[in-house]
């Protein structure tokens, strides 16, 4: 079984590990992973920190249900757990948790993993637009760019970026 490190060779997976590392360096231990082609550099990396010991992992084959167990995680514990989903409708099973948790004042965090702006939009089902989808509910979204660089060395600016995402993000869940 391959690690993160055997496949850093792609940049999806370095903008996966710097995204789930920044939130993981400040506080979030409970990833729901809802699994799909889109969203697999994000799954690995998961699967990675679990076995390090750093995260409990929650996989959940229905995206309704990981939503809702990010839910109930959240009002647990009072710290966002993270739900990892794929692109096109799948995203849209998650609205009625976001809107709950969005009501309740329960931190959560949604990583949807979208096509690129090119492929989005183009009349199939997995190309749903994914920007703007839960607007009524989020205290912050973000569109991230495609990852386009390798970063061996952990000095690109898009791992700084992703990482200043993380932070962004974990801070609004919070109510900062």
């Amino acid at each position: 079984m391959s690690t993160t490190a055997e496949r850093a060779a792609a940049p999806s997976t370095d903008a996966a590990a710097a995204l789930l590392a920044g939130l993981v360096s400040r506080g979030v231990r409970h990833l729901v992973i809802s699994p799909g082609s889109r969203s697999q550099a994000l799954a690995l990396v998961a699967a990675d920190l679990e076995r390090a010991g750093l995260v409990h992992l929650h996989v959940r084959i229905d995206e309704r249900v990981a939503g809702f167990t990010a839910l109930g995680i959240g009002r647990e514990t009072g710290m966002p757990a993270v739900v990892v989903c794929t692109s096109g409708t799948a995203v849209a099973n998650l609205l009625p948790a976001a809107l709950e948790a969005h009501h309740a004042g329960v931190p959560l965090l949604l990583l949807t993993a979208d096509r690129p702006p090119e492929l989005r939009g183009v009349s199939a089902n997995q190309t749903t637009r994914q920007p703007g989808l839960f607007r009524a509910a989020a205290r912050v979204e973000a569109d991230l760019p495609v990852p386009d660089a390798v970063d061996h060395d952990g000095t690109a600016e898009q791992t700084a970026e992703f990482d200043t995402v993380a932070a962004t993000a974990l801070a609004a869940a919070l109510g900062e």
